[in-house]
C-alpha cells in the first residue's frame, strides 16, 4: 500500500492525510502483516530490470515510492544508476529520505503521480509498486509512465492482485478483509487506512484487465508474473525502441 491518489481535490487531501497519518508505522506493518513477503516480492522487480538498467548513467524513477524500500533496492541492485523516488505524502517521503542518506545518486520528490515534474522519455525503467491502485484514473497513470519512458525502456508495475487457487482466494479474502483492517488499525491508529486497502484491491483491474490497459497505453511485450499464488502480481512492458 503506498501513498499516490489523485482526482477529486478533497479526496486527494483526505488519502494524503491518511498516509502521512500512519508514515511512522509503516514500514513495521507492512513487513510483519506480509510476513516479509514483500521484500521478495521487491527483490523480483529488480531481477526484471537487470537488462534494462545495467548501463552506467542509466536512470530509474520510482512512482508513489511511499517510504522508499524499492528506490533503496533499485539503488543498491544497479550501483551505476541514478534513482528518483516520487510520492504524494510528506510524511512517507521523510522515511524516505532516512533511507537515503547523503545518496547524490537518489533524489526525492513529493508530487502527483498523473503529473510528474520530469520531461519525456527521461528514465530507462519506471517502477510503481502498490501504487497504481490508488489512482483514480489508472489509465492516466498508464499513459504518464509510458510518456516517461526512455525508447527501449521497461515499465514494472507491482500490485496485489487475484489468487489464482480457490481455497488460497477464500483465505487470502477472509485474511484481508477480516484480520487485516483489524491489526493493522489497533498498531497504526488508523482503522480507517487498512479499511481502505482492501478496498482498494478488490477495485483494482486483476492481471488479464491490467495487461490489457497497458497494451492500450501503448506498452509492448507486455507480460505478467503471478507471485505468491496471485496475491500479488508483477507486470512488465516495454517502450518501443
Amino acid at each position: 500500500m503506498n501513498s499516490e491518489t489523485v482526482g477529486h481535490p478533497d479526496k486527494a487531501v483526505r488519502v494524503r492525510a491518511m498516509f502521512d497519518e500512519i508514515a511512522p508505522r509503516y514500514d513495521l506493518l507492512n513487513h510483519v502483516l506480509s510476513l516479509n513477503i514483500d521484500r521478495r516480492w521487491r527483490s523480483r522487480v529488480t531481477r526484471e530490470l537487470a537488462g534494462v538498467l545495467s548501463a552506467p548513467g542509466s536512470r530509474a524513477l520510482d512512482l508513489c515510492c511511499g517510504t522508499g524500500d524499492l528506490t533503496m533496492a533499485l539503488r543498491r541492485a544497479f550501483p551505476g544508476t541514478d534513482v528518483a523516488g516520487l510520492d504524494f505524502s510528506r510524511q512517507m517521503l521523510v522515511r524516505a529520505s532516512s533511507k537515503s542518506g547523503s545518496d547524490r545518486r537518489v533524489s526525492l520528490v513529493q508530487a502527483d503521480a498523473t503529473l510528474v515534474p520530469f520531461a519525456d522519455s527521461g528514465f530507462q525503467a519506471v517502477t510503481i509498486a502498490f501504487g497504481l491502485r490508488n489512482l483514480t484514473s489508472v489509465d492516466e497513470g498508464l499513459a504518464e509512465i509510458y510518456r516517461m519512458l526512455a525508447p527501449g525502456g521497461r515499465a514494472i508495475i507491482l500490485e496485489f492482485s487475484r489468487p489464482v487457487l480457490p481455497l488460497l482466494r477464500g483465505a487470502f479474502g477472509f485474511y484481508f478483509h477480516q484480520i487485516l483492517p483489524r491489526i493493522g488499525g489497533v498498531v497504526s491508529g488508523s482503522r480507517g487506512a487498512y479499511t481502505y486497502l482492501p478496498k482498494s484491491v478488490a477495485e483494482f483491474p486483476g492481471q488479464k484487465e491490467l495487461s490489457r490497459k497497458m497494451e492500450v497505453a501503448g506498452f509492448e511485450g507486455v507480460r505478467y508474473r503471478n507471485l505468491s499464488g496471485g496475491i500479488a502480481a508483477i507486470h512488465v512492458g516495454d517502450r518501443r525502441k
